[in-house]
């Protein structure tokens, strides 16, 4: 029997050349949410209030996502193998929670409006949700092209694509309050928003949970691996796979592959770890056995 371990980095997505789309994001956001805040508080607006406080979770998120990306650079140490890399999947998890956490105050918030309702100004709520569609507009602008890379990039998008829309929907809301003077619109649009956050933070509460339990990533078929291994000149049977993401960008695999002729054993590992490159595997790690020698009552695959 013979052992081969061999690991392959890639950093397929580097922060470097996300800082600026970060900080221009976080300050444009944070600015809004201070002039949102004030203004919904002058005017006792709920959605303007509850629209700035997930303009605020927002913040959090590109500022918890940069941190995440800065710890996944820190390299190895005796206690963390693997380096901070699992901080950008907790990171995600954790931006979904503090979202949900917002829909619940949104919608409590909103529920007590409905039953006693208060005028607000319905102009000032349009005009101030006018600047929010275009910030929210410019800052997924900014995560659009990266969105596939990762998936707190892809959040981050997602997250303000969606404000963008919200922020619509209170334009729309200010407008009729000014000539309808129907105030009972602005609970509703708060339920609205609430919907739209839920709708938006759902596929990024499953895939980071997934992840979080060290599930399958997304894209990546675990058949279609196996298939791949298969595939491999001189690779009898494989078992003992196992895939899981050592980061929101990363996949790491670990299998024992069964070779007929160990002497082959340098030149099949090369390829066998070729072809998962392109597969979405970037840190492999293969055990090599012999033909017969190893797989009795073991689950082989081949």
């Amino acid at each position: 029997m013979a052992h081969s371990h061999e690991h392959h980095h890639e950093h397929v997505h580097e922060l470097t050349s996300l800082n600026k789309s970060f900080i221009i994001g976080i300050t444009l956001n944070i600015l809004f949410v201070l002039v949102e805040f004030g203004i919904g508080f002058y005017y006792d607006s709920l959605g303007l209030l509850s629209d700035a406080g997930h303009n605020l979770g927002d913040v959090a998120s590109l500022v918890l996502a940069m941190l995440a990306f800065r710890l996944a650079k820190v390299h190895p140490n005796s206690r963390y193998t693997y380096g901070y890399k699992k901080s950008t999947v907790l990171v995600s998890l954790l931006n979904a929670v503090i979202l949900l956490v917002a829909v619940g105050i949104i919608i409590t918030e909103s529920i007590e409006k409905l039953f006693h309702p208060v005028p607000v100004e319905g102009a000032a709520i349009a005009w101030t949700a006018g600047v929010g569609v275009v910030i929210n507009a410019v800052t997924a602008w900014l995560f659009m092209k990266d969105k596939e890379k990762d998936l707190n990039v892809k959040g981050a998008y997602l997250h303000m694509a969606a404000d963008t829309l919200v922020s619509v929907g209170v334009v729309i809301s200010g407008i009729i309050i000014m000539y309808t003077g129907w105030t009972l619109v602005d609970p509703i649009i708060g339920l609205v928003i609430a919907v739209i956050i839920v709708i938006s933070t759902w596929s990024l509460l499953h895939d980071s949970l997934r992840l979080s339990l060290d599930g399958v990533p997304m894209g990546i078929d675990s058949e279609k691996i196996g298939r791949v291994i298969l595939e491999q000149p001189g690779v009898e049977s494989y078992h003992h796979l196992h895939i899981w993401a050592l980061s929101t960008t990363e996949t790491a695999l670990t299998a024992h592959i069964v070779i007929g002729d160990l002497r082959r054993m340098e030149e099949v590992k090369r390829e066998v770890k070729h072809e998962l490159e392109h597969v979405g595997i970037t840190h492999a790690t293969l055990e090599f056995e012999y033909k017969g020698a190893c797989c009795e009552g073991e689950d082989c695959i081949s």
